[in-house]
């Protein structure tokens, strides 16, 4: 078990899908957050979702964030805030289901290795998952600055802090459920 938090971000605003996806039905559970705060609980000692407000049937622990702004960035800036003992954060998209154990190992694995990066992000063939990976502490005077400035690019964030890319040679585990096609397709697998 890992002893850094993971942290759901569920708190989108789904207009691809029409609808809050965080809340769609997965698997054998009631929504994708109930799927992904089972799965992360297997690996993690504290799992946390973060979204605008508690919106979930199951038992989990919530962080609910009051930006009136709809932006990873502000999720972050409240997370460090609620979170004052921990120095990083695994940091996963409610909408990548298929994000597995040999994809948290090998960036867990390689934080424990390289602790001093600001961020240890996925990189797929398609690019970088900014919603995948690792964020420290040491990222958040970057993070605060980019929010005075109205600036809320994870991907610009990413490219001013020191930042580790991990290569990953599959694009599959790493696809999003936007639109209505997407989560049909993904729902259909065998998890």
């Amino acid at each position: 078990m890992y002893n850094i938090p993971a942290v759901i971000f569920a708190g989108g605003k789904s207009s691809r899908m029409g609808r809050d996806k965080a809340l769609l039905p997965f698997g054998t559970h009631t929504s994708l957050s109930a799927y992904q705060y089972h799965k992360l609980s297997q690996f993690f000692n504290s799992v946390y979702l973060s979204a605008k407000e508690h919106k979930f049937d199951f038992p989990c622990k919530v962080i609910e964030d009051k930006h009136r702004i709809y932006s990873p960035l502000a999720g972050f800036s409240t997370l460090f805030e609620v979170l004052k003992e921990t120095d990083a954060l695994f940091v996963l998209s409610v909408d990548a289901p298929l994000v597995g154990e040999e994809i948290i190992k090998k960036l867990m694995t390689i934080y424990t290795q390289h602790p001093s990066y600001d961020a240890i992000i996925a990189q797929s063939p398609q690019g970088i998952q900014p919603l995948c990976g690792i964020y420290t502490r040491g990222i958040l005077p970057r993070i605060q600055h980019a929010l005075e400035k109205n600036q809320h690019k994870l991907t610009a964030l990413l490219q001013e802090s020191h930042t580790l890319y991990v290569s990953f040679k599959e694009e599959l585990p790493f696809a999003n459920l936007n639109t209505p096609t997407e989560y049909q397709d993904i729902a259909k697998k065998d998890l």
